[in-house]
């Protein structure tokens, strides 16, 4: 997207100024005689509370102000976990919080955490709304290896130079894995249910290495990436996949065993699912952080390398396991 996009701007472009501060100290009387003596606007939705260097502290619905007792300190009722937005994000930041918190009215706080401004969802026109929407279909055409941008009222000369060199990956990796299937050649030979659930293994392998490229993707957006924060989340991640491995294993297993009455390749079947989701999800985190730290667009070149890596592996693991079981 362009710069000149309304997404892009700074939310104190839309951010308002009419902000409604109450003190911490004061009672629900005090704070009402403070309201009636203002000149307030007609989209106050929250009242914010502030302590004495004017930082927010808490937040007051107006419901709940109105029906408090009226000798109750402000303290008492407020809501004290405040979901905020920084001066310095976007519009399009501002949307996502929004989308994720569900609140009406968000409060805009500078590095004080002092409010300069709120944004209430009534100040996201159809302009910004129609934006955020191009911004996620082109999300997902970069996943897959190109931009929207390059190909809007392409001609098919070049909208056939733009997608094939991706697509070469695919044919790549596939190619390898037809060589690496037929070094097993002797191993499916000796049970056709290695066959029969090939694709599976390799369906599932997929969807989680882009399961887990996906959040990292949208992690590296928003936050430079640090040897702390990739370990952490490869912590994360391995917790995440050895319960999908084990949750997605086990089903395809007894599946297997109840379909087959075959123990040794269920437990193949299951065993190399568990391993191959294991690495599509350590994959999906680690290809678009390398790609990032070598400052490449993670967005657009990490979909196919990660595809096609993922099948590499689950092929590996999968007839490897069954070889040395069978």
């Amino acid at each position: 997207m362009e710069p000149k996009d309304p997404i892009y701007h700074s939310v104190m472009t839309i951010a308002g100024r009419d902000i409604t501060e109450l003190h911490e100290e004061w009672t629900v009387r005090q704070a009402l005689e403070d309201i009636r003596s203002r000149q307030l606007g007609d989209r106050i939705m929250y009242f914010y509370v502030v302590d004495a260097d004017r930082r927010l502290v808490g937040v007051i619905p107006t419901r709940r102000l109105l029906t408090a007792p009226l000798e109750k300190p402000l303290s008492e009722i407020m809501i004290r976990d405040v979901i905020t937005i920084p001066h310095t994000a976007t519009v399009f930041d501002a949307c996502e919080l929004f989308a994720i918190h569900r609140f009406l009215a968000l409060p805009v706080v500078n590095d004080k955490q002092q409010i300069v401004g709120v944004v209430d969802v009534g100040m996201f026109t159809d302009e910004i709304l129609s934006v955020i929407e191009r911004e996620r279909i082109a999300e997902v055409f970069e996943i897959i290896g190109f931009r929207v941008s390059q190909l809007r009222n392409a001609s098919p000369l070049r909208a056939f130079r733009v997608r094939l060199p991706w697509l070469t990956a695919t044919i790549a990796s596939g190619t390898i894995c037809a060589l690496l299937v037929g070094v097993y050649e002797l191993t499916l030979a000796k049970t056709l249910v290695l066959a029969f659930f090939l694709t599976l293994v390799l369906g599932l392998g997929e969807s989680v290495s882009m399961q887990s490229m996906t959040v990292t993707i949208q992690a590296l957006r928003s936050m430079r990436p640090t040897l702390r924060w990739y370990l952490s989340s490869l912590v994360r991640e391995a917790g995440t996949s050895l319960l999908l491995g084990a949750a997605c294993g086990l089903a395809v297993g007894m599946i297997v065993w109840l379909w087959r009455g075959a123990g040794l390749p269920a437990l193949v079947i299951g065993g190399s699912i568990l391993l191959s989701l294991s690495t599509a999800c350590f994959l999906g985190l680690s290809i678009p952080a390398l790609l990032h730290a070598l400052k490449l667009d993670p967005k657009v070149a990490a979909g196919p390398i990660t595809l096609a890596l993922a099948d590499i592996f689950t092929v590996l693991i999968y007839f490897t396991l069954a070889s040395i079981l069978l």
